[in-house]
């Protein structure tokens, strides 16, 4: 099973893009191949796709090769938005950003 770096589930949310480079760093430091993160320390705007937060936040694990887990409950972001419920589908069919309900799921889907 790939190495995997908790983001602290307490604490102040990622805010900047500055924050998510340091967030992939620590990883890469730890040589972990995939990262996560609690929903709700996420930055204010990743779950309204047209403000492009989560696009960049994704864009940037991906180019640097660490996965990236969303976990906890989100469905009440996706509650009439079809646009960000096709998203997270489509996030989680690939192999780069997944959206799970909790560390157990996550762990399921990387054995």
């Amino acid at each position: 099973m790939p190495d995997i770096h908790w983001y602290d589930q307490h604490g102040e949310p990622l805010r900047e893009t500055r924050d998510v480079l340091d967030l992939i760093g620590e990883a890469w430091s730890q040589k972990a191949a995939w990262v996560a993160v609690p929903a709700d320390r996420l930055p204010g705007g990743f779950f309204t796709l047209s403000t492009g937060v989560a696009g960049e936040i994704a864009q940037k694990f991906v180019n640097y090769g660490i996965g990236l887990a969303i976990v906890g409950d989100v469905a009440h972001h996706a509650e009439g938005s079809s646009a960000l419920r096709a998203w997270m589908l489509e996030c989680n069919r690939g192999r780069h950003i997944w959206f799970v309900a909790d560390p157990a799921e996550l762990t399921a889907r990387l054995e």
